[in-house]
């Protein structure tokens, strides 16, 4: 079996890289031949999720010389990824990585080119092109249904990562996690943003606005909308969110929402209504191996396979809209004191949002 698996090396375990090796162990596509972590404590902890044969190594340079390797999953935090990029390219490697490809706009352009020069496929986890209900909202849409898309919101509110909990490479929250939003608006309205105006709360009075709301207008007149922010009700005893897609097109709509557990689909067309509910998929991360593995190994091009240039884009636009929000009133409320209390609550709790893996 091993031999007509694609041979794959992990570089960092953290938390997006352990929920690629929990897919990449239920699949037979995949001989993850190394995992490789600068933690010793991730290291010993990896002894046990491995799979039989897996090396477990410090040096991620072992495996870029090994040939037998085929690709590399980048999963450290973003200012390595270049230079792992650069390895990837000079030793022929396929890539998998997570988002942003790099910790500047600069940097992120240098990957891009890297890559596009070069024979390796390459891509990265824009989790929402692969979300089921995205694609039935878009093939809604592109029917016809709802006339014209004319306006595109999206809103994806939740206790989430508190300010300094592991943000200092990706951005604040609008980039971390917005960029995925920013990159999703922008596939539904199949062009580029033209016009925005974004309004940013430094909540707890933190440096950088933990909450944005950023609308505009593509090139096509589309308008969007979009908010995003690590805020909704933290220290509230039995914690929610608030998540959805809205499009409004000039005949009807369709529409998003989810738990995280269930994804309903609302569709208002002109000849049919329909609601679907289907389970949510978390991030997706199945159908991102599996359409890389198929790449690979069928050597076909997939249109669902989120290219670097996409990410780069999509991070520019975030951190454009950033700095928007800083060119107008920058609110602050808040203080320092509550966000420690919650940075404490979160370093205990046991169900939540966006909880990070804490070594003993």
């Amino acid at each position: 079996m091993k031999d007509s698996q694609i041979k794959i090396g992990i570089i960092g375990l953290g938390r997006m890289g352990r929920f690629y090796l929990d897919e990449m162990k239920k699949s037979e596509k995949w001989n993850i031949a190394y995992i490789c972590d600068v933690n010793p404590e991730v290291r010993k902890e990896a002894e046990g999720l491995a799979p039989e044969g897996t090396r477990i190594v410090a040096d991620e340079q072992v495996i870029f010389e090994d040939e037998s390797v085929q690709a590399v999953g980048l999963f450290t935090l973003a200012d390595q990824r270049l230079s792992q990029i650069e390895k990837a390219v000079r030793y022929d490697k396929h890539v998998i990585a997570e988002k942003p490809i790099a910790d500047s706009i600069e940097r992120e352009w240098q990957a891009v080119k890297l890559v596009e020069n070069s024979s390796i496929i390459a891509t990265v986890n824009l989790y929402l092109r692969n979300a089921w209900y995205h694609h039935v909202l878009k093939q809604f849409v592109e029917s016809g249904e709802i006339g014209e898309l004319a306006i595109i919101r999206i809103c994806h509110m939740t206790p989430g990562l508190a300010p300094g909990e592991g943000h200092e490479y990706e951005g604040p929250a609008f980039h971390d996690c917005g960029m995925h939003y920013v990159d999703i608006a922008r596939w539904y309205a199949g062009c580029e943003y033209e016009t925005w105006h974004a309004q940013g709360m430094r909540m707890w009075s933190y440096k950088d606005p933990w909450w944005l709301q950023c609308h505009g207008t593509f090139q096509n007149g589309i308008v969007f909308d979009i908010t995003q922010g690590f805020v909704y009700g933290q220290l509230a005893k039995d914690q929610t969110h608030n998540s959805y897609t809205d499009l409004i097109g000039t005949k009807g709509i369709a529409r998003m929402t989810h738990d995280f557990k269930t994804a309903v689909v609302e569709l208002h067309g002109v000849t049919r209504t329909e609601r679907i509910e289907r389970p949510y998929g978390g991030k997706n991360i199945d159908v991102l191996c599996d359409l890389f593995a198929r790449r690979i190994l069928e050597g076909k091009l997939s249109p669902d396979l989120p290219p670097m240039r996409d990410s780069a884009i999509a991070s520019g636009y975030a951190w454009k809209f950033l700095q928007d929000a800083t060119m107008h009133a920058l609110p602050a409320i808040g203080d320092n004191a509550t966000l420690e209390e919650i940075r404490q609550r979160r370093r205990t709790m046991t169900n939540g949002y966006g909880l990070l893996k804490h070594f003993k």
